[in-house]
This record gives C-alpha cells, sequence and structure tokens, in this order.
C-alpha cells in the first residue's frame, strides 16, 4: 500500500472548461500527466515522482484542499473565491495561470427588448417588487453577483441555486435571468440570452491554491510542492521571452571574433550573450549561427 500522506495531491480539474487546458498547460510545463486509463481519478507526473495527481469536479476542488484531501489544486479564481471558507486554510500560490479566461455575465432574454444595462434591470427588479415579487436569478456564484447589483442600485432579487444548465431556466420559468461564467457568449445567444451592459464581473483565470497546513507539516510535501511551482513560473516567465537565430557571414574571424561584435550591440546580444556555432556550408568557412535569447 502506498502511504498516501507521503504523497503531494494535486487536484485537477476532470470536468468543464478548464480540464484539457489544465492538463495541457502542466504539459507544457515539462509536468505531462501519465494516467493510463481515462476513467481513473488518479494519475501520476513522471517528471516529479512523488506528486499524485487526483482529477476533481472544478466545483469541489476549492473544498478538496481546503479539508486537506488535496495539497493542491488547480480551479478557477471566480470558483475560488464563491466556494472558499472564511478563516480557511487555502492560499492562492500563483493567481493567474493564464489560461481559462472568462467573466461572470448576467443574462436576461432576447425579447426584454427595453432592458440593456444594469439601471434598465434596477427598474425592472422595482417593477417585480410593485408585483409583489423579487427578481429571481439563477446562478451558482451568489457571492460575486451580489455585490455588484447592490452596488448598481438592484435591490430586490433573490438567488435561485443551481447546479446544471443554467440557461434553460428562464424558458423554464423557474428564473428569470441568469448570472453564469461565459468565454464567448455563445450558449447563451442559442438559448435566447442576452449580455446586458454593465453585466460583467471582472475576468477569471485558472489558479493553483494550497493547504498552508498540509503543507508546513510536511517537509517532503513542501519540497515537492516547491519544486512544481518553480517549474510552473519558470513557463510563465518563459512566455515573455524568445529563441532568435542567425547566420551572419564574417571573414576571416573565429567565433570569439563574432562574439565580441555581437555585444559590441545591446539590443541583440540577448539576456546573457550569444550562443555561436560554426556552419559548414562547404568551401565557405566564413558562416556562423548565432542565437540570442
Amino acid at each position: 500500500m502506498t502511504d498516501q500522506t507521503a504523497e503531494l495531491r494535486l487536484a485537477v480539474p476532470s470536468d468543464g472548461d478548464l480540464h484539457e487546458p489544465a492538463v495541457e498547460f502542466l504539459r507544457s510545463c515539462g509536468l505531462g500527466i501519465s494516467r493510463p486509463n481515462p476513467r481513473r481519478y488518479t494519475a501520476e507526473i513522471p517528471t516529479l515522482p512523488g506528486i499524485t495527481v487526483w482529477f476533481q469536479r472544478n466545483a469541489d476542488i476549492t473544498h478538496r484542499v481546503s479539508d486537506s484531501s488535496a495539497d493542491l489544486g488547480i480551479v478557477g479564481r471566480d470558483r475560488h473565491q464563491e466556494t472558499r471558507r472564511g478563516g480557511g486554510t487555502t492560499n492562492v500560490v500563483i493567481e493567474d495561470l493564464q489560461f481559462g479566461h472568462s467573466e461572470l455575465v448576467i443574462g436576461v432574454p432576447d425579447f426584454w427588448l427595453d432592458v440593456t444595462s444594469l439601471a434598465d434591470l434596477a427598474a425592472v427588479a422595482l417593477d417585480f417588487r410593485r408585483e409583489g415579487r423579487d427578481l429571481r436569478i439563477a446562478t451558482k456564484y451568489p457571492r460575486l453577483v451580489e455585490p455588484m447589483l447592490s452596488s448598481n442600485g438592484i435591490k430586490h432579487f433573490s438567488f435561485v441555486p443551481a447546479s446544471g444548465t443554467l440557461e434553460a431556466a428562464p424558458k423554464m420559468g423557474y428564473a428569470d435571468i441568469i448570472a453564469d461564467i461565459s468565454s464567448s457568449g455563445n450558449t447563451m445567444r442559442v438559448n435566447g440570452l442576452k449580455p446586458i451592459e454593465g453585466g460583467y464581473i471582472p475576468t477569471s483565470e485558472a489558479c493553483l491554491i494550497s493547504n498552508g497546513t498540509t503543507l508546513g507539516a510536511d517537509d517532503r510535501k513542501r519540497r515537492l510542492a516547491e519544486a512544481l511551482v518553480e517549474r510552473i513560473e519558470a513557463h510563465l516567465r518563459s512566455r515573455t521571452f524568445y529563441s532568435v537565430t542567425a547566420n551572419i557571414r564574417m571573414v576571416d574571424k573565429s567565433a570569439d571574433d563574432v562574439a565580441r561584435k555581437i555585444l559590441q550591440y545591446a539590443d541583440i546580444s540577448g539576456l546573457r550573450g550569444p550562443t555561436i556555432s560554426k556552419v559548414y556550408t562547404g568551401d565557405d568557412h566564413d558562416w556562423y549561427a548565432v542565437t540570442v535569447v
């Protein structure tokens, strides 16, 4: 039997829009996941032995990290903000993993022709109140939606909890509008909904969270976590750099002569100077390949 307390457990989304991007992101960091059977909910990262990947529902990852079932987790930042417990043990280690960008969008029925802004929605909520009921909003993110509505003068509303597809809620009659995560808006449009001006909560993205208690209590886990974070951060930093290679000709010059020439120009000498190698062209021996980062 494997001693799970000695393993670093990384929770990765098993569903939704973050699943494939998260797996691909880890692969691009040199942390490819080995999962021989796609039905298994555990996997390994061969390049970092000692880490077990646990595939979990995106909605559950914050809880799994908080209750120490996992040590690290990749989750949407909006989902983490919505589901984290006050005073909990989860910390955001890397706030933006640079994938999974989306927005929390308010969608109203297309036939509400006069409702195009939050101010219009405030008027609708007031009209509903005069009729003796609240504006009903189907959402999975009440903690994120409520401050935005309240700050825009929308006071008479109630939330309809929903865990499945929200776009059908207005047509089915159990909600008037929805507030849901959207990356393109296509699903809303095909279901007869439209976004309204100002009805967006700032963009979200995937983040890396940790359980500070479990990592602080186990040196081996902490070292594995540091190694994983270092690889991810190195990959994120590398996205701002480029490797450029060019062939140049310098007659009767050595590689050292070429290097000295390149280093005279700060804008082409790269981060640490050029890498130079001979180009064998046949009769002409004066060509060099110069690579800079």
